[in-house]
């Protein structure tokens, strides 16, 4: 699965001697979420430290680089732009001036109104300094009439529209926020007097905290020197959370949403098995976010599982650039199929999702070029017919190949032998239940309305 972008990844650390290296080992869990930079900003009393830029985790934050952080309050951010391109000026967590006070906010998601509210606020004499939707938080928060930052927080929050999963803080207080529609994902963990906010549960496992419970949607959750508090939201409305971070965006390891992803992954594989059959030798997966999906597709449907295809996990983004000489050669450089493995085998493959098509068009070439007799392709989600504008960096409708061909009309794209795809209701009943989601990307029915198209080429035009 490609050309879907990952959205970003937050975290937040409140009461810890090392709070910075705790918050860069929780980037390192969240790095699936952003891999086109990170940063961190911590608070040593009037003191503020930060670090922030183009790369991975493990590139930018040498020990020497942690050793120049103090405090026991942090911030962090792995960024994959949805709103702005990626250039330094557009790294989080932005730093804002209040009051004599430094903030620092960490944001994931995706805000519908960003670009009316920035032109209004340019209107009136602001002057913004980047391309990125979630500047305008910070210029609602100086602009509230709040007594302290958590009104004013609430103030800002209550003005803007979309998703957003958030944390931020002045050094006293760390703030974590969901959208009211519960969009993007984020949970609370605890490590004795420690509090930790984060994307996923992942990044609690790797620093030792204990996993608590997930933010409600439209909650806020303020934390300071009196504990931990929980500020309701003001006018709740029914949830939409993102069903994509089960079928792809989260690390099956996390609980997300308050459930396990592993779990539920296997279940779409398995109700796909049951939907749509094949007679085959084994199943491979699309590693690493189909892995589980084809393990409970092999698990009903009794054809063993194998390993067809290995993937090299050391390959940055910038590696190829995407000329014409060298575009076929990414998926090479990503991939490898296993000969022994696929020679003479008619083989399933199971992937998450088919974005344009174009690398799972390259994959299946390489799979028959390693032997395999036959190629059964099974999608462990419905086709994707729509953009998403809740925090995930998509091409347009038109480059969706599901969005102008029929699933024959893929196939022969593909040059596969068959391909299905696991149905909406099926996809719902691998979910838990209760929760209520959003599947905008398959019907085009967005739960949260927007007048201009959000897209991040439009605000870009505007920096």
């Amino acid at each position: 699965m490609s050309t879907w972008h990952e959205e970003c990844g937050v975290i937040g650390l409140f009461a810890h001697e090392s709070a910075a290296e705790m918050v860069c080992l929780g980037l390192h869990a969240l790095q699936h979420r952003g891999q086109e930079g990170a940063g961190i900003v911590s608070f040593d009393g009037g003191r503020v430290s930060s670090h922030r830029g183009l790369g991975l985790v493990s590139d930018l934050f040498t020990p020497e680089v942690l050793g120049r952080f103090a405090g026991s309050v942090a911030v962090g951010h792995n960024r994959y732009s949805t709103t702005g391109s990626c250039r330094a000026e557009n790294l989080q967590p932005l730093i804002a001036h209040w009051r004599r006070r430094k903030i620092a906010l960490a944001h994931n998601g995706n805000l519908v109104n960003a670009l009316e509210l920035r032109r209004e606020m340019e209107e009136n004499g602001a002057i913004f300094q980047t391309g990125m939707d979630s500047e305008v938080i910070v210029h609602l928060l100086a602009r509230s009439s709040g007594a302290d930052l958590v009104e004013r927080t609430r103030d800002a929050l209550s003005q803007v529209s979309g998703a957003y999963s958030l944390v931020l803080s002045d050094g006293e207080t760390l703030i974590g926020a969901r959208d009211p529609r519960g969009f993007r994902p984020l949970c609370i963990g605890k490590l004795e007097a420690t509090t930790v906010i984060a994307s996923e549960s992942c990044a609690l496992d790797l620093v030792g905290a204990e996993y608590v419970r997930e933010i409600a949607p439209g909650e806020m959750v303020v934390i300071d020197a009196g504990g931990l508090r929980s500020v309701p939201p003001a006018d709740p409305v029914e949830p939409r959370h993102c069903i994509f971070e089960y079928v792809y965006f989260s690390r099956p390891d996390s609980i997300v949403f308050g459930h396990a992803v592993d779990q539920i992954r296997r279940c779409l594989g398995q109700l796909l098995a049951e939907e749509h059959p094949a007679e085959a030798d084994i199943v491979i997966s699309v590693p690493d976010s189909s892995n589980s999906a084809a393990l409970g597709f092999s698990e009903r449907s009794g054809i063993p599982f194998e390993i067809g295809l290995i993937r090299n996990h050391y390959v940055g983004r910038t590696f190829i650039q995407p000329t014409p000489r060298l575009r076929d050669l990414r998926v090479r450089i990503k991939y490898n199929p296993v000969r022994q493995v696929l020679e003479g085998k008619r083989v399933v493959v199971v992937d998450d999702s088919i974005v344009r098509g174009t690398t799972m068009r390259k994959l299946v070439k390489m799979l028959r070029r390693a032997g395999a007799t036959e190629v059964h392709l099974r999608i462990s989600s419905p086709p994707i017919q729509y953009p998403c504008y809740y925090g995930i960096d998509t091409p347009t409708r038109g480059e969706l190949i599901a969005s102008s061909h029929t699933v024959d009309e893929i196939r022969t794209y593909l040059r596969v032998d068959s391909v299905a795809y696991l149905s909406l209701e099926n996809l719902i009943r691998s979910a838990p239940e209760g929760l209520g989601y959003c599947t905008a990307c398959f019907h085009g029915d967005y739960p949260v309305p927007f007048e201009t198209l959000p897209r991040k080429e439009l605000l870009e035009e505007e920096s």
